[in-house]
């Protein structure tokens, strides 16, 4: 099974570094600069120094506004490898992408087959337009490893780990609760099943469900105000819950005529993931697996927050890829390599344009 996942996270690896390295001027921040960028720099920062006290420079954004998860794998990553800060930051991601790649094949394996497993694997690490997000340091790819892992469990009906694993990705990233749902939705499923509600499956999700409550509340603590993350959130990054107001206010102001280049990609590329979302509440598609994506859409557009950064809120929501690879399974060999390597192409090609070139997009 981790075969395929292997090959994929190596040529992508690959090919990603390439395209990037090439699009690096001379003169200009080097490969590791651009892999720790923005909130790259801040996990790294919270890695090496830990976090602030209170609420000072909340209004520019403070780290707490970051979980603690990834920072602690970059510290884990330091201590054994001796690596510079921001190196083990790279390596920290580039080791969860590899696991997330191999445990996400898995799953996709035992919900379709062998080939729709590979295709939506190769899809998500290189033709999507956000793909480099994977390799940076960032922590998507922990998330991702996590909740793949923790999906996995579920349809393995290992409660438990499935519960220690949603709340690990609520340590996370606050997408977790996304996965709670998805896991709620398991043990609703298992419950219905067989007729009662079995005690492992109580028990691993109510422990799936302290991981984003607890950081949330440290961050109180921290604070000295219980809506502490909430207000960082606010000041720093304009994130408040609107119901998709800014969201919808800024898709359609582009699309009546703006000619800004990131915000028209952003415009298009979200609304054909919200198409393909769609596509994808068919019949035969595993609930647990729709709840966590349909989680993912409302928790990234139900918020006020950069219209840029949408885009790479929404690749995490997998559901995406499954129309396009159960077409491209029943296609032959000739036609999935005809639209899978020019989209890989771009799909790298796009991501070191938006951290080389454009600045904002990630």
């Amino acid at each position: 099974m981790a075969g395929p996942a292997t090959v994929i996270y190596a040529a992508t690896t690959t090919l990603h570094l390439l395209v990037l390295s090439a699009m690096i001027r001379p003169d200009g921040p080097s490969l590791t600069d651009r892999l720790t960028a923005w909130d790259g720099r801040r996990f790294v920062q919270i890695a090496q120094y830990g976090y602030p006290h209170g609420m000072a420079g909340a209004a520019d954004g403070s780290n707490l506004a970051f979980f603690p998860l990834f920072p602690e794998l970059i510290r884990i990553v330091h201590a054994a490898s001796g690596l510079s800060w921001a190196v083990s930051g790279i390596v920290a991601a580039q080791l969860s992408l590899a696991a997330a790649l191999i445990v996400l094949h898995v799953l996709l394996t035992r919900l379709y087959d062998r080939r729709t497993a590979t295709i939506a694997t190769m899809l998500l690490a290189g033709a999507q337009p956000m793909s480099l997000v994977f390799f940076m340091a960032y922590s998507e790819s922990l998330f991702l490893a996590l909740t793949a892992g923790a999906l996995l469990a579920a349809h393995r009906r290992a409660w438990l780990t499935a519960g220690a694993l949603t709340a690990l990705a609520g340590l996370t990233r606050p997408a977790g609760v996304a996965v709670a749902l998805a896991l709620a939705v398991a043990v609703a499923l298992h419950a219905r099943e067989r007729r009662r509600l079995p005690g492992r499956a109580v028990a691993g999700l109510a422990l799936g469900c302290t991981g984003v409550p607890l950081f949330i509340g440290w961050v109180g603590l921290r604070t000295g105000r219980l809506d502490g993350w909430f207000v960082i959130q606010n000041a720093g990054w304009g994130t408040a819950w609107d119901y998709g107001h800014q969201y919808l206010t800024d898709l359609v102001g582009t699309l009546e005529g703006s000619n800004e280049f990131m915000a028209v990609c952003t415009a298009v590329a979200t609304l054909a993931l919200l198409v393909l979302s769609a596509a994808a509440f068919r019949r035969g598609t595993w609930p647990p697996l729709l709840a966590y994506g349909a989680g993912i859409l409302v928790l990234s557009l139900g918020q006020s927050n950069y219209f840029q950064c949408k885009l790479r809120l929404l690749i995490l929501a997998l559901i995406f890829l499954l129309p396009p690879a159960r077409a491209l399974a029943r296609a032959d060999n000739r036609t999935l390599v005809t639209a899978a390597v020019p989209a890989t192409l771009f799909g790298c090609w796009f991501g070191a344009f938006m951290l080389t070139t454009w600045h904002y997009g990630i």
